[in-house]
């Protein structure tokens, strides 16, 4: 039996490793996948993978491009999620802010440096026109400290992917004040590169396995019921988000990823650009 790790975040996206996990698909070849959920996202991820804590994430594309131009020894080894990821741009729900115009000089809540919530950040200041080097970040770990924060004003707003977001919104805890959806596919998965020397066949094995899972995924039985039971959604919210959203099984293109690259760097958020074959494994 092959022990191999592998890192996520505990949203919906990642039920399609969950289902496989629970039916033994991967076990049935010899594979003991384990999987971590990370609450902290991204740059949690991307620490986790330096420091062997996991072999694969399934990860925010433009926070694992960056990490691996910064030294980062993994690769992506294929986009996992073909749509954009939809942030929520949220406020307190009593906060005074009521237009995105307004958060221009505010604080931000970050789960962490270099993680999604900080990347967009950038992404949505300079959609908007505004200088990104006033951006100011508070670190506030997961969705529960950004809660408190924007509840006691140590930051005024929190971006999060919507739909994981919509209870908070719908209980009167946060306002959703904007959209801000990435201009890329939004997960990837990265593998660290010493585990693809050792067991690259292995990964070879375990990418197949997920990819007819989500090629399937939107057609099994009451899956819409299943997601809003788990993800503690309402099923209307569910079914949108399962029509916007495309799973994928193919590799990064050159192209897509110059397009990540060009942006980071135009937002000084990476200082050099790293090569297709540096970042990209095609196995």
């Amino acid at each position: 039996m092959k022990h191999i790790k592998i890192a996520g975040v505990p949203e919906h996206f990642n039920l399609p490793w969950h289902l496989s996990i629970d039916n033994g698909e991967f076990e049935a070849v010899g594979i003991d996948l384990q999987w971590t959920d990370v609450p902290e996202g991204t740059g949690k991820m991307c620490q986790m993978l330096r420091d062997s804590e996991t072999d694969i994430a399934v990860i925010l594309s433009e926070g694992i491009v960056k990490d691996i131009v910064g030294g980062n020894p993994c690769k992506i080894v294929q986009v996992y999620v073909e749509s954009p990821l939809v942030w929520g741009i949220h406020v307190d729900a009593k906060s005074k802010y009521q237009t995105l115009s307004d958060l221009e000089n505010g604080k931000v809540a970050i789960s962490r440096l270099g993680s999604g919530s900080q990347l967009m950040a950038y992404v949505n200041a300079n959609n908007q026109g505004w200088n990104t080097d006033n951006l100011k970040f508070e670190i506030v770990n997961t969705i529960d400290g950004a809660v408190e924060s924007l509840a006691n004003g140590t930051s005024d707003y929190f971006m999060w992917e919507k739909f994981m977001t919509k209870p908070l919104v719908d209980k009167g805890i946060f306002r959703k004040v904007a959209d801000c959806p990435t201009p890329w596919p939004c997960f990837v998965i990265a593998v660290r590169e010493e585990v693809l020397k050792k067991h690259l066949n292995t990964i070879a094995q375990i990418l197949e396995i997920i990819n007819i899972k989500t090629q399937s995924f939107k057609e099994i039985e009451g899956i819409d019921s299943i997601l809003a039971e788990k993800y503690h959604q309402k099923i209307e919210d569910i079914q949108e988000w399962l029509s916007i959203t495309e799973w994928s099984q193919s590799e990064l293109s050159n192209e897509m990823l110059n397009k990540i690259q060009n942006q980071l760097f135009d937002l000084k958020i990476i200082d050099k650009k790293g090569t297709f074959a540096k970042i990209v494994k095609a196995l």
